[in-house]
């Protein structure tokens, strides 16, 4: 662990602001960033709060920080608010890399979609060149190359796979319609569990000598199918049937790099039964 850490963290969301807490619980010294004031986010009592925009950042208010992570979403989820978002944040930073001497350790949320593969490959850490497919997804690969240039190796990427929890329920929804839509035979998916993500980055942001790219996610990537079956037999419902017009194989699979024992769902199935066991345990109290 590194001597006096100053931990700051951009985004107080549904991962920025878990992130900080936990920090705080674990007593490092740790401050949440975010536009609006600090009484709209339940901070931990330890936790420092810092109300601002992070493009109007100077290098005195970063000064002292040995460490710093970006975990934003966009305002809109479209080319302009990645640009916007991401990649305005980066550049803003990257202006200031010569004044930050304190700064150790940048590490950026970038996503999996910056790998445009899509007829099943499997991809891993040293998969490249890194080509994405959608502009969004380009945007971000432009962020991370904005750090990498000024912060260079204070870099850190980590690239989440598509987030899941108790509270994102998508896959469980669709599981849950009486009526189906036909599923592709072949497309493969994968997932980490907002938890573990939350874990992997408080880990990522104090360890001594983390790697330069994480790709988070479990260790076992599933085809939609499979899991939609899996699910609906969890929960009695009719299990989805397949769509003939699409036999090719699609989307790509990852090869986790993330060290098991930072996982506490280490696939999708022990994630799953633990959203399933929550939600009925929920149903009991009511």
């Amino acid at each position: 662990m590194m001597k006096m850490q100053y931990l700051l963290i951009i985004g107080q969301g549904d991962i920025g602001l878990p992130v900080t807490n936990k920090l705080a619980q674990d007593g490092l010294n740790v401050t949440g960033l975010a536009r609006r004031e600090r009484h709209h986010y339940a901070l931990d009592d330890k936790a420092n709060f810092l109300q601002a925009d992070a493009l109007t950042l100077t290098a005195e208010q970063l000064q002292d920080f040995t460490a710093l992570a970006i975990i934003v979403t966009p305002d809109e989820y479209s080319t302009s608010g990645y640009h916007d978002s991401y990649l305005a944040i980066s550049q803003h930073l990257a202006t200031l890399a010569d004044k930050l001497t304190n700064l150790a350790r940048i590490v950026f949320i970038s996503s999996t979609a910056v790998y445009g593969q899509d007829n099943g490959e499997w991809i891993d850490e040293d998969t490249a060149p890194v080509m994405p497919a959608r502009e969004a997804s380009q945007v971000i690969l432009q962020a991370e190359q904005t750090l990498q240039q000024d912060f260079g190796d204070k870099t850190i990427i980590i690239r989440p796979s598509g987030i899941y929890g108790r509270e994102r329920l998508m896959r469980l929804r669709k599981a849950k319609e009486k009526q189906k839509e036909p599923v592709a035979a072949a497309h493969w998916s994968n997932r980490i569990m907002d938890r573990d993500l939350i874990t992997i980055i408080a880990n990522v942001m104090t360890i001594d000598e983390p790697k330069p790219l994480y790709i988070a996610t479990d260790y076992e990537p599933v085809t939609t199918f499979e899991l939609g079956t899996w699910l609906s037999g969890q929960i009695d419902e009719v299990p989805p049937v397949l769509d003939d017009n699409k036999k090719v194989v699609t989307g790509k699979r990852l090869h986790s790099n993330i060290p098991l024992a930072w996982l506490d769902y280490p696939d999708w199935q022990a994630g799953y039964r633990d959203i399933l066991h929550h939600q009925d345990k929920e149903q009991h109290q009511d």
